[in-house]
């Protein structure tokens, strides 16, 4: 029985437990894959929170935290084939870098620079979506746009990320549908996260599990442990291989629930402290990625106390030169926010446009500083 046929019902996908000790199949792996791994980890939490430091200092407008989801991004990232494509929320910096997204465009984009929307051309990633579950039909529709070019048949798969609060919505039951419905390859990456901002997952739904949701589209869902990267890698590569190649009577779609937590605020604009309680988040902590893997690879024999250190020192060095290059970035005009929304502006978008410049005539640039 493979992973994404268990019952949702029947508890979680775990390769290792909270110690890195070895509780189930261990992906096949080379030692520089795994080491890879890990050192995607490692930059993720370093990115993390310098990001968050210079929101703190007034250098970028907001951002969301994902320490904590590290093993989610990475892990499912990692099983990504070249020509699959990423549809990300607004959480998947990890993930994104392991598509090769720099973390300078991370940067710019939480600056409110519009470049930082230039994804390469060669990642295959959809650019961040804000507003909860709208990515769900775009993935879906993506799909089913491939299957269709390609007469039925497709030689890649679609991951579509959001969190638990996302399948409270409309989208998320409409985009799961069609996919049922269409047999489209997708895989629905939930990072259930426990809040959604301030609510409680067990505020968001009375199901028992969120993966079981997919029963009711007629494809298969799996709840994993989103905080185990090994466990995240072997369940999204079985997901991603269905996806491209079903077997006899299978449905490609699959729904992974990946129960994690996020130690940080939703974003730097809310204050977990005034909506949870600090033994919650201990207890979590407990349970961290980062360090579950690194005890895990050091029992293998590949990380010891040089190669780990060498890993710390070329993530600060690649952490800072981000900072350096996105700061030293000639800050845009303000009208270029008009630009880019449509091809095409529309006419209410050229209204907005003509009034934003007629206020900086008439008041000046500073008065949208002023506090």
């Amino acid at each position: 029985m493979s992973t994404l046929e268990r019952d949702p019902g029947d508890g979680m996908v775990q390769v290792l437990d909270e110690e890195g000790g070895v509780v189930g199949d261990v992906p096949d792996l080379s030692e520089e894959e795994f080491v890879a791994m890990y050192r995607h980890m490692k930059l993720a939490r370093h990115f993390d929170e310098r990001a968050v430091s210079l929101q703190r200092q007034g250098r970028m407008g907001t951002y969301p935290p994902l320490s904590g989801q590290e093993g989610a991004q990475v892990g499912s990232a990692l099983a990504l084939a070249e020509d699959d494509w990423m549809i990300p929320s607004y959480r998947e910096h990890g993930a994104a870098l392991v598509r090769g997204l720099p973390l300078k465009q991370t940067l710019l984009y939480w600056m409110g620079d519009e470049r930082g929307s230039l994804i390469p051309e060669d990642a295959n990633v959809f650019t961040p979506a804000v507003p909860i579950a709208s990515q769900v039909p775009h993935a879906t529709g993506m799909a089913w746009a491939d299957k269709l070019k390609n007469d039925g048949d497709t030689d890649r798969a679609f991951i579509c990320y959001f969190g638990d609060g996302a399948t409270s919505e409309g989208d998320f039951h409409e985009g799961l549908n069609f996919a049922g419905v269409f047999d489209t390859p997708n895989v629905f990456f939930c990072n259930n996260n426990q809040w959604a901002i301030s609510v409680p997952r067990e505020r968001q739904t009375a199901s028992e599990t969120l993966a079981q949701k997919a029963v009711a589209y007629g494809f298969e869902g799996v709840q994993i442990d989103g905080m185990d990267p090994l466990a995240v890698y072997k369940a999204t590569t079985e997901a991603l291989e269905k996806a491209k190649n079903p077997g006899e009577g299978e449905r490609r779609p699959t729904l992974i629930e990946a129960v994690q937590y996020r130690f940080g605020a939703h974003t730097t604009a809310d204050d977990p402290s005034v909506y949870r309680e600090d033994e919650e988040v201990e207890k979590w902590k407990a349970k961290d990625p980062i360090p579950r893997l690194e005890r895990f690879l050091r029992n293998q024999g590949v990380l010891d106390d040089e190669r780990v250190a060498a890993v710390e020192e070329s993530v600060r060095e690649e952490v800072a030169d981000a900072i350096d290059a996105a700061e030293s970035t000639v800050r845009p005009d303000p009208s270029s926010m008009f630009e880019h929304v449509f091809a095409e502006q529309t006419p209410e978008i050229r209204r907005q446009a003509e009034e934003f410049a007629r206020l900086r005539e008439e008041y000046g640039d500073d008065a949208f500083v002023e506090e």
